[in-house]
């Protein structure tokens, strides 16, 4: 019988994966980035999920001359474990792979466990896309949102907000919206010489994905900051929506009076601008019975993995001094 003394934590997102390999103790042995592990980026599907995983753990174990047999538990915050068909599916490739003790969700779960010292919160994703996670601390655990539709509230994120930009500027030039001083910098950006050829220029970016997201965001976040009425108006409805999956994923859970929520996600972290969090914070207040503590995350959110993991191998919250030096040690990697 082998004794099992590692740990495996894997922060699997839509363009790149964190493996991570500690000891039982807290002690970094070795890391691998690589690209993606999503199922949903692959032609065929959890086939190549499982392949990929397989190849990147079973690296990570022989260059340090192991096996899964001296692994004890591992986490996986994995982008595309959304529906629960999704995760039974994802939990049988962990298994294939060879882990009997194992925590499985979607990566917007790793930031509870990065983000609060309790190990249970509520964390916020908004980053290209959005999605709202909630740990009890029964351990309950609740995902609202993430499947990038309307449909589940999911109106935050680079890829939405830059399109509502451009959605602001169609409306000004052909259905009667409001005048925005967005419109000259889109225009500059895109570089689309008049207002005829906004759709179809609008259209090419959008079908290619190529859309400049994150500088389409900026031209909104100044014009807000400026008054402009039709920016202001985007920014107030994704706080909205954002607040509401937030509230209603505390009031799904057993959570007590105060809750730790937890900011993740590049529009959350890189925030040029305070107003969206200011309405956030203030319609959050205003939909909750609870004391809410917000922690803008500016650690890694692989470290929640590897934290998760040595959890559920020591039954208990890891020690603060602990969790400390993973932290550090992530961060500098």
């Amino acid at each position: 019988m082998t004794d099992k003394k590692y740990v495996i934590g894997v922060d699997g997102g839509n363009s790149k994966t964190d493996y991570f390999l500690f000891d039982m103790q807290g002690d970094f042995i070795d890391h691998i980035h690589a690209g993606t592990c999503s199922h949903e980026r692959f032609s065929d599907g959890y086939a190549s999920a499982y392949r990929v995983m397989n190849e990147n753990i079973q690296l990570l174990l022989a260059r340090n001359q192991l096996t899964m047999d001296h692994v004890a538990t591992g986490a996986f915050g994995l982008a595309g474990a959304d529906l629960p068909s999704q995760k039974a599916s994802l939990c049988e490739i962990v298994e294939r792979i060879g882990f009997a003790r194992y925590a499985l969700d979607n990566d917007s779960f790793l930031g509870i466990k990065a983000g609060s010292d309790k190990g249970f919160g509520v964390c916020s994703i908004n980053g290209s896309g959005t999605c709202t996670g909630g740990i009890s601390p029964s351990g309950k655990r609740l995902q609202v949102g993430g499947m990038g539709s309307e449909l589940f509230g999911d109106e935050a994120g680079g890829y939405y907000l830059a399109r509502k930009v451009l959605r602001a500027v169609y409306d000004y030039y052909y259905r009667s919206g409001p005048k925005t001083s967005m419109t000259d910098p889109v225009m500059e950006l895109l570089q689309i010489p008049d207002k005829e050829a906004f759709a179809e220029a609008t259209m090419d970016y959008v079908l290619a994905r190529s859309l400049p997201n994150t500088e389409l965001m900026q031209i909104m976040f100044s014009a807000a900051d400026q008054g402009d009425r039709a920016a202001i108006g985007i920014i107030d409805n994704t706080a909205k929506q954002l607040a509401q999956s937030t509230v209603g994923c505390m009031h799904n859970l057993d959570f007590g009076t105060d809750v730790d929520v937890i900011l993740a996600g590049s529009v959350w972290v890189k925030a040029e601008s305070p107003l969206l969090f200011e309405k956030y914070a203030d319609y959050v207040e205003q939909l909750t019975r609870h004391r809410c503590h917000f922690v803008i995350l500016q650690v890694p959110p692989a470290t929640g993995a590897v934290l998760w993991a040595l959890e559920l191998a020591w039954g208990r919250p890891v020690d603060s001094e602990i969790r400390r030096n993973i932290i550090d040690t992530i961060m500098h990697l």
